[in-house]
Order: C-alpha cells, then sequence, then structure tokens
C-alpha cells in the first residue's frame, strides 16, 4: 500500500501531516504534481514531476492505495481501480458516493458557466486540517494495523 498525493494544489501544513502519518504508519508516499513542488524530506517520501499529474497518478495507481486528492474526475477515475481516495477536507470518496458527487461537480460548473452560480471557495481552517488528519489516521490504522 502506497499513498498517492495529488499535491498540485496541496497546503504545505498538510504535506507535513501526510508526511508524519506515512512514517507513523511505515508506508511510502508519493507527491505528483505538474511543478516541483517542496516535500519534507524523509526516508519513505518521494516527489515526482510529471507533465500530466493525474495521468501519472492514474498509470501508477494500484488497488489497495489510498489517493489524496480534491480533483473529483481524478477520484472517478482512481475508485474503480480499487484506490481509496480522500480529500484534504476530511471527505471519503467511494463506489457508492463518487457518481454522485461528479454529477454535482459537473452541474455545478455548468451553472458558473451560464453565470447562475458564483465561483466561491469554501473556506479551509483548523476544522478542515483536523478533519484531514482525522481520516487520513483512520485509513491508515486499518490498513496497517499501526495505530496512531
Amino acid at each position: 500500500m502506497r499513498l498517492l498525493v495529488d499535491c498540485d494544489s496541496l497546503q504545505e501544513r498538510l504535506r507535513r501531516i501526510i508526511v508524519r502519518a506515512a512514517g507513523r504508519h511505515g508506508i511510502e508516499a508519493i507527491f505528483v504534481a505538474n511543478r516541483a513542488v517542496r516535500v519534507p524530506d524523509a526516508p519513505q517520501v518521494t516527489a515526482v514531476v510529471a507533465d500530466d499529474a493525474d495521468e501519472w497518478i492514474v498509470g501508477e495507481a494500484r488497488s489497495g492505495d489510498l489517493a489524496i486528492t480534491r480533483d473529483i474526475p481524478l477520484a472517478a477515475r482512481l475508485v474503480p481501480l480499487g484506490v481509496e481516495v480522500i480529500t484534504d477536507r476530511g471527505e471519503h470518496y467511494t463506489s457508492e458516493n463518487i457518481r454522485a458527487r461528479l454529477s454535482e461537480r459537473d452541474l455545478a460548473a455548468g451553472w458558473r458557466e451560464a453565470g447562475l452560480l458564483q465561483q466561491r471557495g469554501r473556506a479551509y481552517g483548523a476544522r478542515e486540517t483536523q478533519a484531514f488528519a482525522n481520516l487520513l489516521d483512520r485509513q491508515l490504522a486499518g490498513r496497517t494495523g499501526r495505530s496512531s
């Protein structure tokens, strides 16, 4: 099992959380971006720069891996491969919910294009960081048998 991290827009504090969790659970964390991104230096960490980070992740993903991304179309490609997917906000995408999330995303995109919906990012703060860290630890503990 590996952590595949879509790192294009991932905050640095979350990268540190991921590296610490990977170290505690003894698993490899692969950070993938389309440009060089600063990643904490640790033995279990690999940084990959790929022209198309999403394609690289899909091409390398194996059943049992855990991916971290906020990219819903990427998640929709990974879930059928047997990859667990979580977001930086502590959401867990599964085969039961990913199609609905993709439809919601596409609908909202259509509304924005038609001028019916304003683009507004949701605030990201301590609550979201904690939700992410908690879900990451639960996912890793359930897979590695190690508690945090």
